[in-house]
């Protein structure tokens, strides 16, 4: 499998972009920019915004809120982090015990 970046064609708000990513990343690129283009859609939609890059600039402004919105509540509300946190710090507390005890035996022994 190569690393060579591809060309990927996305539309955008009836707009035609080429892209060049890395082969794994396609999925994601046409994935964001159909999340992208459906914000501007909606954007356009209300009527209150005109021109392109005014509405292209609300969609990013409305994207970039949203991602704070879903770090801000991770780091408030871990629920969904602490379940996996708690195993992790299960194991090392266990494996770091492990080793504690057979240092403990070889010192006696």
């Amino acid at each position: 499998m190569s690393d060579e970046p591809i060309q990927v064609s996305i539309r955008i708000l009836d707009k035609d972009y080429r892209i060049a990513c890395e082969p794994h990343e396609e999925q994601g690129l046409r994935e964001s920019a159909r999340i992208l283009d459906g914000k501007m859609r909606e954007i356009r939609k209300t009527g209150r915004v005109i021109g392109t890059d005014r509405i292209a600039v609300m969609a990013a402004l409305n994207i970039a809120h949203e991602l704070f919105q879903v770090r801000k509540t991770r780091v408030v509300d871990s629920g969904e982090l602490d379940p996996r946190l708690a195993l992790l710090q299960e194991r090392v507390a266990q494996a770091l015990a492990a080793e504690q005890a057979l240092d403990a035996s070889d010192e006696r022994v």
